[in-house]
């Protein structure tokens, strides 16, 4: 009977203890993520993934030119900004995440990575966070996850981003990759995200961001950021094209336009520009059968076509015009 009782007591002091320093109010995503920075550009990103619905937008947090924050398992978002905050001011990570932690009666069920913008990292898994749980830090990165199928995630993890070359975001990926091999989340999939961000700080925080990108609800969200970063980097040699054509140097944005086409080959929009730089560049016969077939698949760009005329992207002539459009 006593035995009976002292299990009861327990139970019970375990479950005030949870009452005491877990909120409702608190975001749930039991996941698996990454801190890291590229020791030659000195970007920093964050990424993660989970079987819980838009997880990017409460675990990963950045600042250009300060650092990178996941915080997870049973969330306590204050960890993102004011672990920025804190790094801002030139406090190491590990002082910071300390800092917060002794703060935080609900520690024991946190997991937080800090990355500043040198590349040092700071790493909590709280005794209370649900197995497998566990993480793992590397030169300019760290790996963290809990509630996994198996143990062998985080490791898997580090493996993977110390050995893939590339961007980062690349290694990133690769890394997210490896725990989705290892089974990852024991419930499965929903969401995931990455977040990179510049090694300064432009003083304009539209320009500081790199990469952001969510997978909101998904049953292969790892997929879908794969996806979702070839189609950016895509787009960025468009960006650079479309930059290239208003400085006017038309050479450099046809060499954009074509390694954007090569990532995004259905794409109607980058064949669009790539022909109507070829438009401006007068080599009118490589652009005809381009615009043909985009006319022929879709009427409104005959009519962007002409529009473009009176914004000066397309300087032709009237006779050369008319001959476009009638293609």
């Amino acid at each position: 009977m006593k035995k009976i009782y002292n299990l009861f007591l327990i139970l019970f002091l375990t479950q005030t203890i949870m009452a005491q320093n877990y909120k409702k109010s608190e975001p749930f995503a039991h996941t698996y993520s990454i801190v890291a920075r590229d020791a030659e550009t000195g970007e920093m990103g964050v990424a993660v993934q989970s079987h819980w619905f838009s997880v990017g937008s409460i675990v990963t947090y950045g600042e250009a030119g300060v650092g990178v924050v996941a915080t997870q398992s049973f969330i306590n978002p204050s960890y993102g900004p004011k672990g920025l905050a804190l790094m801002k001011k030139g406090v190491p990570p590990q002082k910071a995440l300390d800092s917060l932690l002794g703060e935080d009666e609900g520690e024991m069920f946190r997991q937080v990575a800090f990355l500043d913008v040198k590349g040092h990292v700071a790493t909590h898994t709280g005794s209370l966070c649900i197995e497998n749980a566990g993480h793992r830090q590397g030169d300019n990165f760290s790996v963290q996850a809990n509630m996994m199928l198996n143990n062998t995630v985080w490791d898997a993890m580090a493996v993977a981003f110390e050995n893939t070359a590339g961007s980062l975001s690349e290694r990133i990926l690769a890394a997210m990759k490896a725990a989705q091999n290892e089974k990852g989340d024991i419930r499965g999939s929903q969401s995931a995200a990455i977040l990179i961000v510049k090694p300064t700080s432009t003083g304009n925080i539209w320009e500081d961001t790199i990469m952001d990108l969510r997978v909101e609800d998904n049953e292969n969200p790892i997929q879908e950021l794969e996806r979702l970063i070839k189609i950016h980097k895509a787009y960025d040699f468009m960006n650079n094209g479309d930059l290239a054509m208003e400085k006017g140097d038309t050479k450099a944005a046809e060499t954009f336009y074509l390694e954007a086409q090569k990532l995004f080959p259905e794409n109607l929009e980058m064949k669009f520009w790539y022909a109507i730089n070829l438009l401006n560049n007068k080599e009118f016969k490589k652009a005809h059968p381009i615009l043909k077939t985009i006319f022929d698949e879709d009427e409104n760009w005959r009519e962007l076509t002409k529009r473009l005329v009176k914004s000066k992207l397309l300087v032709i002539s009237d006779k050369e015009l008319k001959n476009v459009i009638e293609l």
